[in-house]
């Protein structure tokens, strides 16, 4: 089996993680709220790296080094995280997903603010043709931007600030303290978040299993998605992701009546290919 065709299963099953989190999200929503379920996926995600970490004899990789970065990146994944989930509650499932999709290109912005990286004519230009897909998704003319579509969209720079802190805590950090910090910190902001208010709901015996499925599906869709980018480059495993988008407006169109809009298509194919130009040209120059 080629590495490709290996990197295309890994990204199935990123697929499928992806899907199953936003149908459980919404499930879970009836009975909580976002920082509560932020707190419990963070939880279980915790006990579950702890335990992988433990069985695997790698404890010992955890450092408490560059805590400072891990505040950022966490900070911004779990406002990212947030957003999303009360996106996928209050807007078009295939919307949010399509909005979701720009988060590579506000991490080209970022990635020169943070890292120091050159901005080029072409990173602008991608810039440029991401924005026009995300106005053909959002269609904010001649009306307020839908409150889920802006949370969506701001959700996007929030994943994409994590990405930015993620490549920067790579080059000290092994990917156990980076997964230990994640799961430890976003249950702590979560725990203070929803606690503000003196009022945490607890789970139920009827939404908890959609808690544990968040949490699973949550780890083994970036998992899987990091799996795949080790075996084949991002130009062949890209254009499996954006096969999410289909996916989630057929279950959208199933299980929640919600119309297909090809103007999402169209915005979201401007999306991506704005990503993907951007990533060939990168392995070009690297070359």
């Amino acid at each position: 089996m080629t590495a490709a065709a290996k990197a295309s299963i890994w990204m199935s099953g990123a697929i499928v993680s992806f899907t199953l989190m936003a149908v459980a999200g919404r499930a879970v929503s009836l009975d909580l709220d976002t920082f509560e379920i932020m707190m419990y996926r963070s939880i279980i995600g915790f006990l579950i790296v702890v335990a992988i970490l433990g069985s695997l004899g790698k404890i010992s990789q955890i450092r408490a080094n560059r805590l400072g970065i891990h505040f950022l990146r966490n900070s911004g994944h779990f406002i990212g995280q947030n957003l999303w989930f009360f996106a996928i509650t209050v807007a078009p499932l295939a919307q949010v997903f399509a909005l979701e999709f720009t988060s590579p290109i506000w991490a080209i912005f970022l990635a020169a603010i943070i890292l120091g990286e050159r901005l080029t004519l072409i990173k602008v230009t991608v810039a440029v043709f991401g924005f026009i897909g995300v106005l053909i998704v959002s269609r904010p003319f001649g009306g307020s931007l839908d409150i889920g579509l802006l949370a969506a969209g701001v959700s996007a720079i929030g994943f994409a600030g994590s990405a930015v802190f993620t490549r920067l805590l790579t080059r000290t950090e092994t990917i156990a303290s980076i997964l230990f910090f994640l799961t430890l910190m976003q249950f702590v902001f979560g725990l203070v978040c929803a606690g503000v208010d003196g009022d945490i709901t607890a789970p139920t015996i009827a939404n908890a299993p959609w808690l544990a499925l968040i949490a699973v599906c949550g780890l083994m869709a970036h998992f899987c998605l990091t799996t795949a980018l080790s075996l084949a480059p991002a130009a062949i495993v890209m254009p499996i992701d954006f096969i999410r988008l289909p996916v989630i407006a057929v279950v959208g169109m199933l299980f929640y009546a919600e119309v297909l809009d090809w103007y999402v298509f169209l915005g979201a194919a401007i999306i991506f290919g704005a990503n993907y130009f951007n990533i060939w040209h990168s392995s070009r120059t690297a070359k």
